[in-house]
């Protein structure tokens, strides 16, 4: 990239927490995060938000009599981007962009509103403004009292990772200098479950499946004969700087982005053709040998991992970098599982210590972790890949 990049903060929250050294023991201690409630009239394996994340969600929205009416996909981004501009070091009167996308947005608040609506044939008059897709950015905007650009968009899965892409593209265009970006989620609902379900990917919660209920998510077991896909929620946003930061956590050294040719709505290829082609787009200056490891999209659903499995072969021969992914952990949280995919990456990074997958085959690290590349996809085959380096 003709330009460097800064990552000078990232920060989340997720069932992992929301402060950083919470988060990485909670990566180290080897344990999923799911837990089994009723959504959609049955069991349902899900990952929800830690005690004291909830906490956090709580006082934010008593806070302020405005915030008692918006969606917790609102509320999760303005509390992780209130901690990432502190982590920078940002001040109230520098001058930066957002873009905070969300897949489903204000899943919750709209469906309740519907519900209401079913039943009286009234709709509430703050149902569109507070379920809008612009109302993630827009608030977070509000809530820090930004002035620069303020942008949403929802492309599924790799909406996060969509957003690093457009920030990079305003920084390095000269349009801006600074921009936070990233993606929130809460689709912990019924009618949520309930279509996934439908797609024939979601975890079975039934105790008669001894491995399952041991290992909810599957990700990266290539091997097994059911998709095991299961939701989480969370948000997480970094702060993007153009230029070489003294407060840098990581750089940002290629991006690749690809969209594949559809042969059905939520499709994608024997061999990911998209990954294979976002991921030679990021790598395009790097020999492949640097990358020492990657942070891959798996879901958890027999297809999308292998898929994946196979593109990342395809560019790499038999020399794999290691291979991991945080949705055994925490689950798909769709719009921002790219952000804290990203997350990992830095974590592992910072501490030179590789997350494995505790059911997947085991790698031997032979390196120190400098280098970690990070996929995400959605529906409609919209690949991103980001390299990332210390």
């Amino acid at each position: 990239m003709s330009k460097i990049i800064s990552i000078t903060s990232i920060a989340s929250i997720s069932p992992l927490g929301s402060c950083p050294e919470i988060i990485w023991e909670n990566y180290l201690n080897g344990k999923h995060y799911f837990s089994k409630h009723l959504l959609d009239n049955q069991d349902t394996f899900i990952a929800k938000l830690d005690d004291d994340s909830r906490e956090i969600i709580t006082a934010l929205r008593e806070s302020d009599n405005k915030y008692k009416a918006l969606d917790n996909s609102v509320l999760y981004a303005i509390a992780a981007s209130r901690k990432a501009i502190q982590y920078a070091g940002w001040k109230t009167d520098d001058i930066f962009g957002i873009n905070i996308g969300s897949s489903r947005g204000a899943t919750d608040l709209f469906e309740k509103h519907h519900q209401e609506y079913l039943e009286t044939g009234k709709a509430q008059t703050l149902a569109s403004p507070t379920t809008t897709l612009g109302n993630i950015s827009s608030w977070v905007a509000h809530d820090l009292q930004s002035t620069g650009p303020e942008i949403s968009h929802s492309i599924t899965c790799s909406t996060a990772l969509h957003a690093v892409l457009n920030g990079v593209a305003w920084l390095k265009a000269g349009m801006a200098e600074k921009f936070l970006v990233g993606g929130s989620e809460a689709p912990l609902t019924d009618f949520t479950i309930a279509q996934m379900r439908a797609l024939k990917i979601y975890a079975n919660a039934g105790d008669n499946i001894n491995e399952i209920v041991h290992w909810p998510n599957l990700a990266l077991d290539l091997k097994k004969k059911q998709s095991t896909m299961i939701l989480g929620e969370g948000a997480g946003v970094c702060c993007l700087e153009i230029g070489k930061s003294e407060n840098a956590v990581a750089y940002i050294e290629g991006i690749g982005y690809a969209t594949e040719i559809l042969e059905h709505n939520i499709s994608i290829s024997a061999e990911a053709t998209c990954f294979q082609k976002s991921m030679k787009m990021a790598l395009k200056n790097t020999d492949l040998y640097d990358v020492d490891v990657i942070v891959m999209h798996a879901p958890g659903t027999v297809k999308g991992d292998l898929s994946e499995y196979k593109a990342i072969q395809k560019v790499f021969g038999e020399s794999l970098p290691l291979l991991t992914t945080n949705k055994w952990k925490i689950g798909h949280t769709f719009g921002a599982s790219g952000i804290l995919s990203m997350e990992l990456a830095i974590m592992m990074m910072q501490n030179n210590t590789f997350i494995s997958v505790p059911f997947a085959k085991a790698q031997l690290k032979t390196k120190p972790i400098k280098k970690v590349l990070i996929n995400a996809v959605g529906f409609g085959g919209n690949a991103v890949s980001i390299l990332l380096t210390i």
